[in-house]
């Protein structure tokens, strides 16, 4: 944290905590010297005034004489008479009790009105990230248990790349392996002998159907079963044929998953696939690296590494198998060629790993090998994002009502006709300007994605969540619609003032009421929320904050009358509205969310 006088007189910070950080940090080293230039201010929000810092409580350790005493010292040190309302109290056994001027809160957001990101600097030391998210199964339909991978992996990634990172995505796709013997086999047995023949897509359209059936004859017919096995030893030989057949069906697969994607509305691409196959090729130099280090063993045949510390039920050493007793590679080795080429190709910094929860000791093994190899040294950082389960209402896993997987597909489908509908019922009570009939389906499409994501990300990923329609498509309350429905209101606001945004945004903010002053410290929290969903990977965090933020905007609207205002206040206000509809717009598009001007 930097302490020179200068900068923190010409400070560019937008968030009052980091300013006040600024001269909190000034004040430690002045009043007590160098060596407390790295404690943390501790400066939080409070209900007995706009922040309170706790610094001098933490430092009973370090610092002489009681926690009041240390309070009075750092006062007397403290800076802060240009940007705060003084003399600062000292309460309870050495709180700090700060209000900041209003005239000081009005420049600062003048200054995020005019910052290219609202507030959010760029990272000091921009990374390289890998993020592995989504990974679903070619010649499989996607599934909702491929969503939660999806809609946060694509969260993080967006809000990385504001922060100034390098994000390269990673869609592990599924693509290789036993099954694809069975697969083309079964693709023959329909006809389909001829890569270029057009009926292979319609032979493996429905993904679903197609691979059910190629499962059912391999568990069932002994010759199809021999003959999936030797197809399976043609595919990885290179034949070309067979390559013909497998390209087809990985195609297909990937129109599925583009339809998806794009309903969903994420950012990854076919262009960010990195399955199974990119890595199929390394996996015989990975395990000789790892035997030449003397890392692996052979147990019951099969050739393993035991890193330390992991162990099974029994209590004995736990093993990750790197080649099989039948000299085949599994998972293990995909995923310990998937780091290395993260780390070592790609030039990784950070490796993101967007997998679910029960995947966790797997993966910690995977990176604890990778640093037994080599790959994996400080300051490089391979990180575990995990996450629950999707519930349905009666707390299970959310099935279809035949019990199988839930096609991702047919939720989405779901999620517009349900928003369809509703947006439908409401646009038909409307009495002025009501939406077009162009404008329904896509007004409609926006919410309902909103409803699924936001449901999604709101709460903390480690948990499972109940997915309830009802619930989650409402306009009021903690859900995607109602903060959509908030934006759309400061953007109505404004549309009913006559003027165009940038003449709103252009106006002087003057903050007179307390509802004002809320909304301006609401809006100014808005950059740090921001980087401490880069840190922690929380997206619920700024979900929280823009919950936070459209409600304290529904307070000042009740308390604030803009359009009716005094023209200096109606000036400000407007100013307010249109700075709130940009955080909105930003902070949803964070999460992958449209914000619509009309709703």
């Amino acid at each position: 944290m930097s302490t020179d006088l200068g900068s923190r007189k010409g400070s560019t910070a937008i968030d009052p905590v980091d300013v006040l950080a600024e001269r909190m940090s000034h004040a430690l080293t002045t009043a007590f010297g160098p060596e407390l230039a790295d404690a943390d201010p501790v400066i939080r929000r409070s209900e007995h005034a706009d922040f309170q810092s706790n610094v001098a409580l933490s430092l009973k350790k370090r610092v002489p004489g009681n926690p009041r005493e240390t309070a009075a010292k750092i006062v007397a040190a403290l800076d802060i008479a240009d940007i705060a309302e003084l003399p600062v109290e000292i309460a309870g056994p050495g709180f700090l009790n700060l209000r900041l001027k209003s005239d000081f809160l009005a420049d600062q957001l003048q200054k995020q009105t005019k910052h290219p990101r609202l507030g959010v600097d760029l990272a000091e030391a921009p990374e390289t990230v890998v993020i592995d998210y989504s990974a679903p199964n070619i010649a499989k339909e996607m599934h909702v248990g491929h969503l939660r991978s999806t809609i946060i992996g694509d969260a993080l990634a967006r809000t990385l790349e504001l922060l100034g990172h390098k994000v390269i995505r990673q869609n592990h796709l599924g693509d290789w392996g036993t099954p694809f013997g069975m697969l083309i086999e079964h693709l023959l047995d329909l006809g389909g002998g001829n890569a270029d023949d057009g009926n292979i897509d319609k032979s493996v359209g429905d993904l679903g159907a197609f691979y059910r059936a190629a499962r059912a004859k391999f568990d069932t017919d002994p010759t199809f079963a021999d003959r999936a096995r030797a197809r399976v030893v043609s595919l990885q030989a290179g034949d070309e044929a067979t390559l013909g057949l497998w390209r087809r069906i990985v195609e297909v697969s990937h129109q599925h998953f583009d339809s998806v994607y794009g309903k969903l509305g994420v950012t990854i691409t076919r262009a960010d696939a990195a399955g199974e196959s990119l890595f199929n090729p390394m996996l015989a130099g990975i395990v000789a690296e790892l035997e030449e280090k003397g890392l692996t063993s052979i147990d019951q045949g099969a050739l393993c590494v035991f890193p330390p510390g992991f162990k099974g039920k029994d209590g004995n050493p736990f093993p990750l198998i790197v080649r099989k007793s039948d000299g085949g590679y599994g998972y293990a080795a995909t995923d310990l060629a998937a780091i290395k080429y993260r780390f070592h190709t790609l030039k990784a910094d950070r490796a993101i790993y967007v997998v679910g929860s029960p995947q966790a000791q797997h993966l910690s093994m995977i990176y604890k090998v990778a640093e037994m190899a080599g790959w994996l040294a400080p300051p490089l950082v391979a990180k575990h994002v995990g996450f629950g389960s999707v519930l349905g209402e009666d707390g299970k896993i959310l099935k279809s009502r035949a019990g199988e997987a839930l096609s991702l597909l047919d939720l989405l489908n779901e999620a517009d006709e349900r928003a369809l509908a509703t947006v439908k019922e409401k646009n038909a009570e409307r009495k002025d300007d009501p939406l077009s009939p162009e404008e329904e389906p896509r007004v409609a499409h926006a919410i309902g994605m909103a409803a699924i994501k936001y449901a999604d990300l709101s709460s903390d990923r480690v948990k499972d969540y109940v997915f309830a329609w009802d619930r989650m498509l409402a306009d009021k309350g903690n859900t995607g619609p109602y903060l959509q429905y908030a934006h759309a209101r400061t953007r109505s606001i404004i549309r009913k003032s006559g003027e165009s945004p940038e003449q709103v945004a252009g106006g002087a903010i003057v903050l007179t009421g307390k509802e004002e002053r809320a909304l301006a410290l609401a809006l100014l929290s808005y950059p740090r929320t921001v980087r401490e969903v880069g840190e922690t990977l929380e997206p619920h965090r700024l979900c929280g904050y823009l919950f936070e933020l459209a409600s304290t905007f529904s307070s000042f609207f009740t308390a604030c009358p803009v359009l009716k205002a005094a023209p200096a206040e109606r000036a400000s206000r407007l100013a307010l509205c249109d700075l709130t509809a940009r955080v909105m717009k930003q902070g949803l598009g964070l999460l992958g969310i449209d914000a619509p001007e009309r709703m």
